[in-house]
């Protein structure tokens, strides 16, 4: 196939592109500075709008650009850039989309379990409301935006992924200093849900959304198996060989973050992948002991 890539510099984008061209696409990069190759392409000029040639043909879209949510504390201007970055982008990229003289078949849209709000002890499926909140909303128009480009003809995947487990960044990233320091320890009282995927296995998700026409509509991108959040900690301190015992109490989280630390950091999400299992994709690591061991293990 040929396959374009937004935020393919980010955590998952990075790894997506070499994943897509091993296994035979051709891969072009959208992306905002200057290009480097033939197979980069700039999408978005000086005023915001997207500028590549109509005349370009893919046969799908992968979109995963967007300013990471859990990185800063939620000030308005933050919110403004998350929400931007979201719902408006990705209006913005559709609509490009479909100005084009063939447009994709396929739109992959990153999404995330946020869409859900705090599920406390709730088993949450695709099939699951909207929840409540900042990130609840933003996950619905983020979608909403994305299920547009279904007016002409595309098939619309919604990946909504949980933490996405990798050594390289996002939150293990930012866990690992801390746990090998030997103070780690569960987040508040560490009983919320956790629900995680390997970087590998959601590659893998995202090349099966590409071309298994029966993946439409919401994916949740998690492992089968969620776990809580202090259940998360010791399997990490194991791995590493670390105490895991320090909490890092809610209202320190509170003063820190504020709304960020209600919504991403204390919430919990059980959220099971039923639209995945009952299109028989295979996990290599359903289980999270095995996971931070293939990801941390020298």
């Amino acid at each position: 196939m040929r396959i374009a890539v937004t935020g393919a510099s980010g955590l998952v984008g990075r790894a997506l592109v070499p994943f897509l061209r091993r296994a035979g696409h051709e891969v072009w990069r959208l992306q905002r500075t200057p290009p480097t190759d033939d197979h980069d392409v700039l999408w978005r000029s000086a005023d915001r709008q997207f500028r590549f040639d109509p005349a370009l043909r893919w046969d799908a879209v992968v979109h995963l650009a967007g300013t990471p949510i859990a990185d800063k504390r939620w000030t308005d201007p933050q919110k403004a850039q998350i929400e931007q970055t979201r719902g408006a982008l990705t209006r913005q990229l559709v609509d490009a989309l479909v100005a084009m003289l063939e447009p994709p078949k396929v739109l992959v849209s990153a999404s995330a379990i946020g869409f859900y709000g705090d599920g406390h002890e709730t088993v949450l499926t695709e099939a699951s409301p909207l929840g409540r909140g900042f990130l609840a909303e933003v996950c619905h128009d983020w979608e909403a935006a994305a299920l547009t480009a279904q007016a002409a003809g595309m098939r619309v995947a919604l990946l909504r992924t949980g933490v996405v487990l990798t050594a390289e960044g996002g939150m293990l990233g930012k866990l690992l200093p801390v746990f090998r320091a030997g103070v780690g320890g569960p987040v508040g009282d560490g009983m919320q849900w956790l629900s995680w995927v390997h970087r590998d296995d959601l590659l893998r998700l995202i090349g099966l959304a590409l071309t298994d026409e029966r993946l439409a509509g919401p994916i949740n991108a998690v492992s089968p198996e969620p776990v809580r959040q202090g259940d998360f900690a010791r399997a990490l301190g194991a791995v590493l060989h670390r105490p895991a015992f320090l909490p890092a109490p809610a209202f320190a989280l509170r003063l820190a973050f504020g709304q960020m630390a209600d919504e991403v950091l204390l919430a919990g999400q059980r959220v099971v992948p039923e639209v995945a299992q009952r299109c028989g994709f295979v996990w290599l690591y359903p289980q999270l002991a095995a996971a931070l061991s293939a990801e941390l293990s020298p």
